[in-house]
């Protein structure tokens, strides 16, 4: 089982997939004039100044909806996807991370105001959207849009108790587990309960979770980075030019830093894009669940606010994680077997040059904090993709007693394929959104053209 998922996540995250990606989002942001990135300073000014709608449809805040997308996104990917994504790809890796990030401000911004734009109310009278919402409702042809949505859900569902749930609580076992010696079996009891007494109270008590959580947990990450960045800062210059040089070279092997490693900038490209994918969900969909669920009177307007998620997300916590790596000179460096030290173990090296044995108990709050926020905000977007399937919100309990067994199983069992498993749901996942994005372009991009016309 564990060859086949290694075979087919090589195969759905080869360079079909990295086109489809990188070609999806640039033919939005040429066809939105560059104004995802022209407007990223208003779209953070439209964060600051964002509000609760009363007039609106839409359950929480526009901040707590961002916040809970955030929650949903800033997870394990931020500090193991980044140290495996240059382990295996080399330092060139955070390049690519980076660019497909700026080319992700286009796609997060189209799929989240479309998911707005076409939400809709349950049987409850509860404000629902996302991309199964949207193809079904304005995909030009409905019989292929009605299976499109469902697939997008049912891949959804997968996604959240794999990538949302099993592979995150199995992170914040073993972290706790190495650095406090903490029992799994204990962890994994606490964390079910606390998942479960969060989860209760719906999206109100999730965003309410996210909204203080989110910014508590990304501070103190990144204090601490700009801590270990600063005191090996001789090291900054070189680990960059390394970033830049290998993200280019067809063949290469790093100079003084990473030594060890010897990547194509088809590693560096497909391990990069991927991990950044992992991280920010740009083209996945799964952020506009979260979106949809905004008290707002304009699409455009949230999609901006959801569009500076990636910012945050990528642009400058895995970034501080990479720069962290790479100027503490760590990467490329073996274990007592030989091996290359990579994932938590790498990022935990290089806080452990400035912290000491305090950087493996620094990383592992961080691994927990950045990972348990992300169970609890991945339940939501999951929860909602199941509720579309089955049609009916009685039917949810059922999902959430299933969400929270997950997360004792992940905690309890070695789980080597989650990762494997969890890039191969982001894949089948995202080809559904992105020929939503496509065939809605159009529409996306004039209400964007539209909006900045009335916004001057």
């Amino acid at each position: 089982m564990a060859d086949f998922l290694q075979k087919t996540d090589t195969i759905l995250w080869g360079p079909y997939m990295l086109v489809l990606l990188l070609g999806t989002g640039i033919y939005l942001l040429i066809k939105m004039k560059f104004l995802p990135i022209r407007n990223l300073g208003y779209a953070l000014k439209c964060l600051i100044k964002s509000e609760k709608n009363t007039d609106s449809e839409g359950e929480i805040s526009p901040i707590a909806a961002l916040t809970t997308e955030l929650a949903a996104t800033i997870g394990t990917g931020n500090i193991v996807g980044v140290a495996t994504a240059m382990t295996l790809g080399g330092p060139g890796a955070l390049l690519w991370l980076l660019i497909s990030a700026f080319i992700g401000f286009s796609t997060k911004l189209a799929e989240s105001l479309l998911s707005v734009k076409y939400r809709t109310k349950n049987i409850n009278g509860i404000t629902v959207g996302g991309p199964m919402y949207t193809l079904k409702a304005a995909f030009p042809n409905k019989k292929a849009g009605a299976v499109l949505g469902a697939l997008f859900a049912f891949f959804a569902v997968l996604a959240s108790f794999g990538m949302g749930n099993m592979a995150q609580s199995n992170s914040i076992t073993s972290a706790l587990h190495e650095a406090f010696s903490i029992p799994v079996h204990k962890t994994g009891i606490v964390m079910s309960v606390l998942v479960i007494l969060v989860i209760l109270g719906g999206i109100k008590s999730i965003s309410k979770f996210s909204l203080y959580m989110v910014p508590v947990m990304a501070l103190f990450y990144i204090i601490g980075s700009f801590a270990v960045i600063l005191v090996n800062i001789d090291g900054l210059a070189a680990g960059i030019k390394e970033i830049v040089t290998m993200a280019f070279s067809p063949r290469a092997a790093a100079g003084g830093i990473g030594g060890a490693i010897i990547v194509s900038m088809q590693d560096a490209m497909r391990y990069g894009i991927s991990r950044g994918v992992f991280s920010n969900e740009a083209g996945l969909g799964a952020g506009g669940i979260s979106a949809a669920a905004a008290d707002t009177d304009s699409p455009v307007r949230q999609g901006y606010i959801s569009m500076t998620g990636i910012f945050f997300d990528t642009i400058i916590i895995c970034t501080l994680t990479g720069l962290t790596i790479i100027s503490s000179g760590v990467l490329g460096k073996c274990d007592e077997e030989g091996l290359p030290i990579t994932g938590a173990a790498l990022t935990i090296a290089a806080f452990s040059t400035v912290f000491g044995d305090m950087g493996a108990y620094f990383v592992s709050i961080g691994i927990t904090l950045f990972a348990f926020a992300t169970i609890i905000a991945w339940e939501y977007q999951g929860e909602r993709a199941f509720e579309y399937l089955v049609r009916n919100p009685k039917l949810c309990a059922a999902y959430r007693f299933a969400y929270t067994l997950a997360t004792f199983v992940g905690a309890v069992c070695t789980l080597e394929t989650v990762w494997c498993f969890s890039d191969i749901m982001n894949a089948l996942m995202a080809v559904p959104n992105l020929i939503c994005i496509l065939a809605l372009s159009g529409e996306a991009c004039g209400d964007i053209l539209e909006y900045e016309k009335k916004k001057r």
